[in-house]
Parts: structure tokens; sequence; C-alpha cells
């Protein structure tokens, strides 16, 4: 008999409905004694079958759950179905060239935004130099696995034991549907305290490359260091909101704060930016966000090193004044005991950008943390508005970019904001 995980009474309500978490404080009892990163049936108090998960008793995520049908165990055949499913959604709906193998090439939503230039200088053929999440987590029913394409290559990131134990087995299915030319492992600063496991980064599969990735992004190109950097190398979740944002840029003066290795800014100045100042902590970073620069041609673009705070409050005392202040910082809350924390450097943040912009002035405000609610931002708006006397109009609310799929019965899996304002 396999183990079984017994809720507790009146706790089964959120399984039923798909809910992929399972924490220790709606459990009653475990039984047959399984080891961290098993298989187990979870139970209602009534002993109805609800789900099949993978359990861990050093998570908080005591059991995550992947089948609610009890003749779909979880194996093989369960995570070749998820993969199948998650690669027809970026390549069959999205167009992301997310393709296999031997399939005709899906042609790039973005394509016809390259200019004739570009295309003369370095001609491509369809489907390549294209960068998408392939797969996530629980987006895509496979909780505490990511997977990030970069052209020819697959960044993978394991945030459960479950998953992580089983690691070989989703490497082997990877290299057969994908069919990529290698495969790397990422890991999570944090993940061996949350979750027991110990990873390191290194390959995975097959041949990685010796220099970053080009991937090429509504006609801007980058450079993407897959063994190295934030994530997985680049914020693919921002794709959308990068070429949206680029749209009011033209004719602006734009500051962008925490640019990383460039996105927002480099998107900004070839959407016609007359110049663009971007901050970040991280000097290889932004010696990565330079070489985008000049891949791409863009001179009106430069960067400065040191802290994003102290960098702001450094302009805002030289009197400096933008068209545009951009502000996508790391994740402020981890935890829900950091939220007041972290809406006090959101508040501070803001407030300098409000004094650096101009009248008729554009501000992006995004944050990646998801225990801080868009409502939540909104109100810091509101209140900043009454504090400095200026009108904000909110134009846009925006999330992450649809490779990153929102499950419905994981609000959860939703968790990056994007607002986008005029500033009177």
């Amino acid at each position: 008999m396999s183990a079984r995980v017994v809720l507790r009474a009146g706790r089964a309500r959120p399984f039923y409905g798909r809910h992929p978490w399972v924490y220790p404080g709606a459990i009653e009892a475990v039984t047959n004694d399984p080891a961290d990163g098993d298989a187990v049936e979870v139970h209602s108090h009534a002993g109805n079958f609800i789900a099949h998960g993978l359990y861990n008793s050093k998570s908080k995520l005591r059991v995550r759950l992947y089948s609610w049908q009890q003749e779909v165990p979880i194996d093989e055949h369960l995570f070749r179905a998820r993969i199948e499913e998650a690669i027809r959604l970026r390549d069959g709906i999205l167009r992301m060239g997310a393709r296999r193998e031997g399939e005709a090439p899906a042609e790039p939503r973005t394509i016809d935004n390259l200019d004739a230039e570009t295309a003369r200088q370095e001609p491509h053929p369809p489907g390549s130099r294209q960068a998408c999440r392939l797969i996530f987590s629980e987006g895509d029913g496979l909780s505490g696995l990511t997977v990030d394409r970069y052209d020819r290559w697959l960044v993978v990131q394991i945030t459960g034991l479950g998953i992580g134990v089983r690691r070989d087995i989703l490497a082997d299915l990877l290299m057969e549907i994908a069919q990529p030319e290698g495969i790397f492992l990422r890991t999570e600063r944090g993940i061996g305290r949350l979750e027991g496991l110990e990873l390191h980064d290194g390959p995975l599969r097959g041949k990685l490359p010796d220099e970053p990735v080009v991937i090429e992004e509504a006609g801007v190109r980058f450079h993407v260091n897959i063994a190295e950097g934030q994530k997985t190398g680049f914020y693919l979740d921002q794709r959308d909101n990068r070429q949206a944002v680029a749209r009011y840029a033209s004719g602006r003066r734009v500051l962008d704060g925490f640019c990383y290795t460039g996105g927002f800014g480099l998107h900004c100045a070839r959407a016609g930016a007359m110049d663009v100042v971007g901050l970040d902590s991280s000097a290889p970073a932004l010696d990565l966000a330079r070489a985008n620069a000049d891949l791409n041609g863009l001179d009106s673009v430069s960067f400065r090193a040191g802290d994003v705070f102290e960098q702001l409050d450094a302009l805002v005392d030289a009197g400096e004044r933008f068209g545009m202040v951009i502000l996508d910082p790391p994740k402020f809350a981890r935890a829900q005991h950091a939220v007041p924390e972290a809406m006090r450097g959101y508040r501070q943040l803001q407030t300098q950008a409000l004094r650096l912009l101009d009248a008729d002035g554009i501000l992006v405000v995004c944050c990646c943390s998801g225990l801080i609610t868009r409502e939540m931002l909104e109100e810091l708006l509101s209140q900043l508005a009454a504090e400095t006397r200026r009108r904000i109009q909110i134009l846009e609310v925006r999330g992450q970019s649809p490779d990153h799929p929102v499950a419905a019965t994981c609000p959860e899996s939703s968790y990056l904001k994007c607002l986008i304002c005029r500033v009177l």
C-alpha cells in the first residue's frame, strides 16, 4: 500500500479545487513512513482520494500535488505529457520557436520588427535566437521545475526536492522532446535550507556554449550568460513589458533603475529615447549591458555602477531630470514578515523617482514579490500623489509574459506587477 497523507477535517476543499501545495497545518496523519521525495496519495479525513503528490518533511510545502486522477500516478508518462503540453503552448499558441527536432519552424512573433539593416548584416533562420520560459512550475503543472530556452540551450531550475530526486528522468525527457544542444542546471539561493535539497550549478546534459548566447527580442539582441547572473541569466517574464514601456520612450531622457543587462533601457533607446542612463549594483551585469548596447549599435545609452538607492539620492541632489524613470528592483519580500520593510523600500524608490521626473513624465513601477499585491502598489502611489502634490495617472497595469502562465487554481503563480504611470 502506498504512503498516504490524511488531511484534517474541513481542510480538503482547496485540494479538491486543485491547489498544488499542502502545508503542514492541513495534515492530520502520514502513513507508511514515506521518505522525503517519495510519491504519496493525499486523502480527505473521510478517506477519499484527492491527489497524487511528492512528500517532503523538511519543506513548508509538505506535499506538492501533480495528479488528481487516481489512475494517473507520478511517473515518466505524466512528466512526458506535461512537458509536451508546455511546449505546445509556447510553440503552437504563443509561437515562440520552442519547436522539436523535425518539426517545421514556427515563425517568430517579433520577426517583423527587425530592421532591414540588422537582417542584412546578420541573417538568421526563422526560429533562431528565440528565448522563452519553456516550463513554469505550477503554471504548467510541474511544481518545483522551471525551464528556460535560450536559442539552442535549456537552463533548468529546481525548487522542489521531489523534482530534484527525479532530475535525471526529467533531463532525459527534455533532451528527447525539446532537442536542445545542452542543458545547464542553475540553483536558487536558499533552496537547500528551504527544501533540504543539495544541488550545484553545472551541466546536466549535452554540450554547453563557450560564450554568452545571443538572443533576440523584438529586434533587440542580448548576450545571455546562462551559467551566471540572476535567475537563469535573463528576465524573460518582462519581455512584453519591455516592449510596452518602450512605446512611451521616444524623445524622453530615460533612467533605468536596477537595469541588470539593459533590458528596458535598450528597448527604450531603440524606440527613440533621447538618452538612457542605466543603474545597477552588479559590475558584471553592467559589463554585459554595455556589450548589449554595442551589439545593437546604440550609443545613446550609458551605465553607472553602485547602490541604486544611493544613486537616486545623488541624482536628486545634482538636480538631474528625466522624462521617464523605470524601477525594476529585485524581490524585496521573500516572507510575510518582510512585507512592511519591502513597502518602505518601494516608498523610498518611488519618492526619489517622482523628484527626478519632469511634468508629463512616465513612471514605471515593477514588483516581482508575490507577497506584494497590485492593490498595495496602487495604494502607495495614491499616498505619494497626495504627499508630493502631483497627479499620477495609471495608464497600464501589466503582469508576466504569457510563457509564464498563471494557474487558475494557484493564484500564487501570478507574481509580477508592472504599472506604467503618467506623472503631472
